[in-house]
């Protein structure tokens, strides 16, 4: 029992001292945390200080740099001449401004047996979503204008590269005219390539799809190669002007121009007319051929 005693006695005051050697360490490791603490704020203090000093300096800068504006220096913020956008000068973005334009897609001799004048041309006039375009193209031989294609369309955009079309159409010098009522759309399609197709109903239940698409090879930025094709379909034949039910005709060309200017530029080509289906065989009864090629040499140009 005294045994225990004594032990006891001894070993408590070498708890007593591993506990405050403990005591020592944790203050020893807490004091460099604060230390870097302070030193923050130090440095924290000493950047805001030395923001201070900047700011002071660039202030003093900018009065030796600046000062006062002379007595007679104009207003920035006012109008030259003291004109401003009020009720007669109101301001205009571009896509409320009306634009025009007349292109003559193919101004060209044509030559076959008999050598023609063939032309296709349009003009619009409008703004950016909305447009009213007059379409126009034909045939002129010895003076005087044989068949022909006119249409009035209101152009409306729907996508950035697409824009549907509403109007009328007139096909003449023909054995018997015709008149439709027409809906389509014409766009930039993928890769490039210029489409429009268009939905024609006529009289007495006639009804018509035309097509037609385009593409511009650049050899250079002024040498420019063309390949094009129109499609002709008709739900009804038309004895009376050649026309027979089913696709009608496709007409496919080739055109090399040169640009001297973006406004102007003459080309030379080669173009093909086959007849198809129940036209060919109305032009075979009617001892003509249902195919036809012939070069053409013409010149392109808007303003």
């Amino acid at each position: 029992m005294n045994m225990k005693i004594i032990s006891a006695k001894k070993i408590l005051p070498g708890l007593l001292a591993i506990t405050a050697l403990m005591n020592v360490i944790t203050v020893q490791a807490a004091e460099p945390v604060m230390r870097c603490g302070a030193g923050m704020k130090m440095d924290s203090r000493s950047d805001t200080s030395s923001d201070m000093n900047m700011e002071g300096d660039h202030d003093m800068s900018m009065d030796m740099q600046g000062g006062s504006a002379p007595a007679d220096a104009r207003d920035p913020h006012a109008f030259a001449d003291g004109y401003t956008h009020d009720d007669r000068f109101p301001l205009e973005l571009a896509d409320e401004t009306y634009f025009g334009m007349l292109m003559f897609d193919k101004l060209e001799r044509v030559d076959a047996t008999d050598p023609y004048t063939a032309f296709e041309a349009h003009a619009r006039i409008g703004r950016d979503y909305d447009k009213l375009v007059v379409m126009t193209e034909g045939e002129v031989e010895n003076g005087k204008l044989g068949e022909s294609m006119s249409g009035v369309y209101w152009q409306h955009a729907v996508a950035t590269f697409w824009d549907t079309q509403l109007g009328v159409r007139h096909d003449g010098g023909m054995e018997e005219n015709r008149d439709w009522l027409g809906f389509g759309f014409q766009g930039l399609a993928p890769y490039w390539f210029e489409i429009r197709a268009m939905a024609y109903v006529g009289e007495n239940g006639r009804t018509t799809l035309a097509f037609a698409a385009d593409y511009e090879m650049l050899f250079t930025q002024k040498l420019i190669l063309q390949p094009a094709i129109e499609i002709n379909a008709y739900s009804k034949s038309d004895a009376k002007n050649n026309m027979g039910s089913g696709i009608s005709d496709v007409t496919t060309g080739l055109r090399l121009r040169y640009e001297f200017t973006r406004q102007f530029s003459p080309y030379i080509g080669i173009e093909n007319l086959k007849m198809l289906g129940n036209t060919a065989d109305i032009a075979k009864t009617n001892n003509e051929p249902d195919s036809d090629t012939h070069w053409v040499a013409g010149v392109r140009f808007w303003f």
